[in-house]
């Protein structure tokens, strides 16, 4: 009774931390007692006199010019991208009667940032209709070419309802709110017309950087619920993305309507390399099934359960931290020496290989312990961490398998941030495409591209570009190639 009660108060204990605590895992860690001051034996002690000189000299002032990293006497920051428009302010003085009794002498530059309420442009074309003089045939220019035939809609109208919905979470309704209180009257359902025929051009690069993701030696691999379709009156159908994280910082959202193994059977197929997951057993029965992948796994979800046990055994789950915390101290000291390869792999064999041994030692002499139950969430973190010990273990023989799976957690937020805005998805196939545009828009934020010059530029350039070569569309390869001189918008012709 005493063990149910106990369980029973750490699952309250969790939901409540859920709706109300912090979800941050940091851990400030505290001082040791025995560590002594940098200023002990100095409080009191009076300051020693020195010798005192002046010196005096006397410089030009020059003008400071400002950089992109510099800011402006206000504080403000930009860059030379931004748009600026210059308001001259006329001293009263140069308005009156006697404003030919002053003269300019120079001005004050101050800077102040303002913003346009859902600013929108009705582009004009105008096309003059001539014909030769002997010949009676009229000649006209042609219009420019749009990204669907008959679209009213510029490629920047386009691009701009992508990246607001699915890179801010905008939902079309409100962008259609926006739009008519701009004075443009379209229906809802045009926008979703816009939004689905766009992804359907873009589904070719998203295909093709999924296949260069699965070339990657090292792939990491999540899932993340998704409301995707009807699963009868009223309600939604339970569904999931499955998060790929290549070696090249790409990721491809790919959509399943279940959580089962076979999801990766049918996407990843016979993949030779190593995955790095968490403790979800539909990757240890998809890696059973394969003798050339290498299964690893992810330290932060082992941390994450001795979390569980804070409460209930306090000490226990201190050390627990620390031992852990050991581990990704001589992780960052790697990054700041910026180690890699054969030295870095040296490095966690020298450091960390023994920084593993003791946490594992300890969690077996924890095992023993006598007073611990199977439903303490401590003996539940002790189980999930020993029995998977040489999964754990893997990222210490090869030096391009990273320790956790963080940085596949941080890419993948887009869903979660988009469920809290547009909720869920009517279709699966509307599913589908959110998991097309946003592998290519998180990427886009991985490799540190702007997500809208990147769309205006491939929706247009898609329908002239040869598709044995679409790989040169996808975010990492566009950069390279086409990010100095991009295609421009009917706003900004190139």
């Amino acid at each position: 009774m005493r063990g149910t009660i106990q369980s029973l108060e750490h699952q309250l204990d969790w939901f409540r931390r859920q709706f109300f605590g912090q979800k941050s895992e940091r851990r400030l860690i505290e001082p040791s007692p025995d560590q002594i001051s940098l200023f002990e034996g100095l409080v009191g002690r009076p300051a020693e006199s020195q010798p005192t000189e002046t010196i005096t000299y006397e410089r030009r002032k020059g003008k400071k010019q400002r950089s992109d990293a510099d800011a402006t006497d206000e504080g403000l920051r930009f860059t030379d991208d931004v748009p600026r428009e210059t308001i001259t302010i006329t001293p009263e003085e140069l308005r009156g009667p006697e404003a030919d009794q002053y003269e300019i002498i120079g001005e004050k530059r101050n800077f102040r940032l303002a913003q346009l309420p859902g600013s929108y442009v009705v582009l004009e074309y105008v096309r003059p209709v001539v014909k030769r003089k002997n010949t009676e045939t009229p000649i006209s220019p042609p219009m420019p070419s749009a990204v669907f035939p008959g679209c009213i809609a510029d490629v920047s109208v386009l691009a701009g309802l992508l990246v607001d919905k699915f890179a801010y979470h905008l939902p079309l309704y409100r962008q259609h709110q926006r739009m008519a209180d701009a004075g443009i009257t379209l229906s809802r359902s045009t926008l979703t017309n816009w939004v689905k025929r766009s992804i359907g051009l873009l589904e070719p690069i998203a295909d093709a950087q999924l296949q260069h993701i699965l070339q990657s030696n090292v792939l990491a691999v999540d899932e993340t619920p998704i409301k995707a379709g009807r699963a009868g009156k009223g309600k939604l159908q339970q569904s999931w993305f499955w998060p790929i994280f290549g070696e090249d910082g790409e990721i491809a959202f790919t959509y399943s309507p279940t959580r089962a193994a076979q999801h990766l059977d049918t996407v990843l197929g016979d993949y030779t390399g190593t995955l790095l997951t968490d403790g979800y057993r539909a990757y240890d029965h998809y890696v059973d099934q394969r003798d050339q992948i290498i299964h690893a796994q992810c330290w932060v979800h082992t941390r994450r359960e001795f979390l569980k046990a804070e409460k209930l055994e306090p000490a226990a789950t201190k050390t627990a931290l620390e031992l852990i915390g050991k581990i990704y101290e001589i992780e960052k000291t790697i990054r700041e020496k910026d180690l890699t390869g054969e030295r870095k792999r040296d490095h966690r064999t020298a450091h960390s290989l023994p920084a593993v041994d003791r946490f594992f030692a300890w969690c077996a002499e924890q095992k023993e312990r006598l007073d611990l139950n199977p439903t303490n969430a401590l003996s539940k973190a002790l189980l999930y961490a020993t029995k998977r010990e040489a999964q754990l273990r893997v990222f210490l023989s090869d030096p391009d398998v990273p320790p956790d799976t963080n940085h596949l957690e941080r890419a993948l937020r887009v869903i979660p941030m988009g469920r809290k805005n547009w909720l869920f998805c009517w279709t699966e196939v509307g599913a589908k495409q959110v998991g097309i545009i946003q592998s290519l828009l998180t990427t886009c934020r991985i490799q540190e591209v702007n997500p809208y010059a990147y769309l205006v530029d491939v929706l247009q350039r898609v329908s002239l570009h040869p598709n044995r070569d679409v790989i040169a569309l996808t975010p990492r390869i566009w950069k390279q190639r086409f990010a100095n001189m991009p295609l421009g918008s009917g706003l900004t012709p190139d």
